[in-house]
């Protein structure tokens, strides 16, 4: 989708038109240009679009880590797509719950003095 065509016209006419509260994904989306795609999000939210990105989308679909339907699914995504909160994530499952690791680390090297 681009966001200075699709998005930002389908936004602001529901708004305009229909009345509709708009949450644009920010990140699902670009532009012929990163301009492009900057400013018409600059737009949108002057005209009271709410940003927001995939990874606050997911985890308010999930709500609660208590709903254990969604939540095997939902720390695989994030464990695979969100960087460094993946990362975390990893860590936990390691570190604190013990679990194997999810990858195969080559061999550790042994320290090195560096030259006096």
């Amino acid at each position: 989708l681009w966001t200075e065509v699709c998005n930002t016209t389908f936004a602001l006419s529901a708004m305009h038109d229909a009345g509709y509260e708009i949450y644009m994904v920010a990140d699902a989306s670009g532009g012929t240009s990163q301009a492009a795609h900057d400013y018409s999000m600059q737009r949108m939210i002057q005209a009271g679009v709410v940003p927001v990105t995939w990874q606050q989308v997911l985890l308010e679909w999930q709500r609660d880590w208590k709903n254990r339907d969604t939540y095997d699914a939902v720390m695989e995504l994030v464990k695979e797509h969100s960087g460094a909160y993946g990362m975390g994530v990893d860590y936990a499952y390691t570190m604190v719950h013990k679990a194997p690791e999810r990858v195969e680390h080559g061999p550790t090297l042994a320290p090195v003095a560096a030259p006096i």
